[in-house]
């Protein structure tokens, strides 16, 4: 048997997935990692920390499957994205924890940006609104911040990449990054596909530092460890590799995935589209030899991280999947609404201002009451992304494709369906993600030939289609957006 594997590394843990050619899964294993939470809005990860959580999900894996390394055709990796990390390319460690994607630290530098020409001034070159969310702003401050970082990246001694990068550095030592990643930097233009000079001046980064920017499917180098000798052919950021994934192929194809975040994608085609409501646009990915596709991308910064949350900060639940038990325990959510706000508010609103907020409560309510509204704070948020998107497009969508650990919750997903009013398809692999980035792997190496036959692998595990009326679905999304208002303006402007 042959396989293709998967290394989906995320914002909690780290996966390694083996497919086989009518993408089953054969054998999978996961490790989480810390989450550093050094002072209120700083998110830090130990990138150390992740490569040996790699190491032993890859041989936890095939261990599990009992195959011999002959046997994988090729890997591929998904990561999660802005997550910066900047490393001495003679040592090869880190100078300094990785800033995550959620980490709020350059506020101030970003309210400074927007001072001249607004929020949207780059987005005509890059795709994306001036934000700490992404990559450009969190390697700036590392420079800054570092003890002689700025002499060393111009002696060429510093490298920089999201984790896509830093895997790919251990795995083969080549230093590259895919158009899916770095359009995510800030530092991209959208127009030329290449590093952005301007951009580069802004944020004062060296280019020498900047990893090369490769198709995200296409043979890399072989594997020094882990694997050795299998070709590493697959690169792609986790969100476009869970589109991929679905096979979201043609454009005005949707999927929203459910994890840490939350992540609505559109495919719009060969040329971008620029959002006018708050969305971003991404490159969605690119075959070797081919074009870029591009989609029209929602980020939610909170959506699994809030279940996390009552399980760890309030102790409400044991574990994550006792959220749905509890949140059945009531018919309703009383009235109770919950914006998850935790580091701002992502799309389409990008109001870093904004923090988490619980309203209407009562002596009625309780423990349910609150999990309830957890739960449907994801689905209010992702309605909220949907609207923009089918305002930018000027037009509807059918169905929407949706996967994720989250997923596996049949009152969100119903929910879901209720508050959108479109059917929500659920796959028999929820893991889109790591299915994608086996796909692009796959499909480098002659794995699967094309498209179309990937196509023909894909099941519906379950639909689930709207059961609401629409006065109701009405109601309650006029309160979310009550509720929403109330967590505006709680962080002063920097």
């Amino acid at each position: 048997m042959r396989v293709v594997a998967a290394i989906d590394q995320g914002t909690t843990s780290t996966r390694c997935i083996l497919f086989d050619q009518k993408t089953r899964v054969v054998a999978s294993a996961h490790k989480e990692h810390r989450q550093i939470c050094p002072k209120p809005g700083w998110v830090e990860h130990d990138a150390l920390e992740i490569l040996d959580a790699t190491e032993q999900v890859v041989a936890q894996a095939m261990d599990r499957a009992r195959i011999e390394v002959s046997q994988v055709a090729a890997i591929g990796i998904a990561n999660q994205r802005e997550t910066t990390v900047v490393w001495d390319r003679h040592s090869t460690r880190p100078i300094a924890p990785a800033i995550v994607w959620q980490d709020t630290r350059t506020r101030g530098l970003c309210a400074e940006l927007a001072r001249h020409g607004g929020r949207d001034r780059f987005r005509d070159r890059v795709g994306l609104p001036i934000s700490p969310y992404f990559s450009a702003t969190k390697l700036k401050w590392l420079l800054d911040s570092q003890p002689d970082a700025r002499e060393r990246a111009a002696r060429g001694d510093l490298l920089f990449g999201t984790i896509d990068s830093w895997l790919t550095w251990k795995l083969t030592g080549e230093h590259v990054t895919d158009v899916t990643n770095a359009g995510r930097t800030f530092l991209m233009n959208l127009g030329t596909m290449d590093w952005d000079d301007r951009m580069l001046q802004t944020f004062q980064i060296p280019r020498g530092m900047l990893p090369r920017i490769v198709s995200s499917s296409g043979t890399i180098g072989r594997a020094r460890c882990w694997l050795p000798g299998v070709p590493v052919a697959g690169l792609l950021g986790d969100q476009q590799a869970a589109l991929f994934g679905q096979r979201c192929f043609s454009p005005g194809m949707v999927k929203n995935t459910y994890g840490t975040g939350c992540f609505l994608l559109m495919n719009t085609g060969k040329e971008p589209v620029e959002s006018t409501r708050g969305l971003v646009t991404t490159p969605a990915y690119r075959l070797e030899g081919g074009p870029t596709y591009f989609a029209l991308e929602g980020s939610i910064a909170i959506a699994g991280a809030a279940v996390q949350w009552l399980r760890d900060a309030l102790g409400l639940i044991r574990n994550s999947r006792e959220v749905e038990e509890l949140a059945r325990s009531v018919s309703d959510n009383g009235d109770v609404y919950f914006v998850p706000a935790f580091s701002g508010l992502f799309a389409p609103h990008w109001r870093d201002d904004a923090r988490g907020v619980v309203v209407g409560l009562t002596r009625f309510s309780h423990r349910g009451h609150i999990a309830r509204a957890v739960l449907e704070a994801t689905a209010y948020q992702v309605r909220d992304v949907l609207e923009a998107m089918q305002s930018d497009l000027e037009r509807s969508i059918d169905s929407l494709y949706v996967d994720g650990g989250m997923t596996e919750n049949d009152l969100l997903m119903q929910f879901q369906a209720d508050i959108l009013g479109v059917p929500v398809r659920r796959p028999r692999v929820a893991e889109a993600t790591a299915v994608g980035a086996a796909m692009a792997a796959g499909l480098a190496v002659g794995f699967w030939s094309e498209l179309e036959e990937l196509s023909e692998n894909v099941a519906v595990e379950r639909e689930f289609s709207a059961q609401m009326q629409d006065d109701e679905r009405g109601r309650l999304y006029g309160r979310w957006q009550q509720a929403l208002t109330r967590s505006l303006g709680w962080v002063e402007s920097s």
